[in-house]
Order: C-alpha cells, then sequence, then structure tokens
C-alpha cells in the first residue's frame, strides 16, 4: 500500500505554484529526514539476526550491509513509512487560525 503525504498538498492549489514547489520539497526532506532514522535500526537488525558469518568478516561488507539497510530505509519511507514523515509535515505546516472577527 503506498501511502500518500498529500494531507500538507490539500490547501495548495495549483493557483499558487511557488507554494506546491515548497510542498513537494517538504515532503522530500520529511521522507529522507525518516529514512535517515530507519537506518541504524534496519542495521541493528541485520547485524542482530545475521549472527557471525564468515562473509561478514569479508572486506568491504560492513559497508554493503550499511548501503543496503539504507536502500531499505529509503523504500520504506518513500511507501509512508513508519509516521515520522507526516509528523515532521505536520510541524512544518503553518498554524490554522480560525476566521473569527
Amino acid at each position: 500500500m503506498n501511502v500518500s503525504l498529500s494531507a500538507s498538498r490539500n490547501s495548495v492549489t495549483a493557483a499558487n505554484p511557488a507554494a506546491a514547489k515548497a510542498v513537494l520539497k517538504n515532503e522530500k526532506a520529511a521522507r529522507d529526514f525518516e529514512a535517515l532514522l530507519l537506518t541504524p535500526v534496519l542495521d541493528s537488525l541485520q547485524k542482530t539476526f545475521a549472527g557471525d558469518s564468515e562473509d561478514s568478516k569479508t572486506p568491504g561488507a560492513s559497508d554493503y550491509r550499511q548501503m543496503g539497510s539504507q536502500a531499505l530505509a529509503q523504500a520504506i519511507a518513500a511507501r509512508g513509512g513508519i509516521g515520522i514523515a507526516q509528523l515532521v509535515l505536520r510541524h512544518l505546516q503553518p498554524p490554522k487560525v480560525s476566521g473569527g472577527g
């Protein structure tokens, strides 16, 4: 299931392309931030479940494991992640002010 971050786009119309561009930039930044936070978690999980194999002792194995963890974290964040991106976007939105007199 592909969860979109389009909730922040609801108030932005096609009449304001600068605001739409800013929203897209914020969404990308939020997804990248979520992936950045997920990478060490996934890397630790991989280390835990991989055990102590001969492959882990090969030169460069940790680099490949790290790259795999980063790719997985980016894929998870791009598809909705665990909700960190939505929380970041919620805080980036301007506060809603009621139009009272």
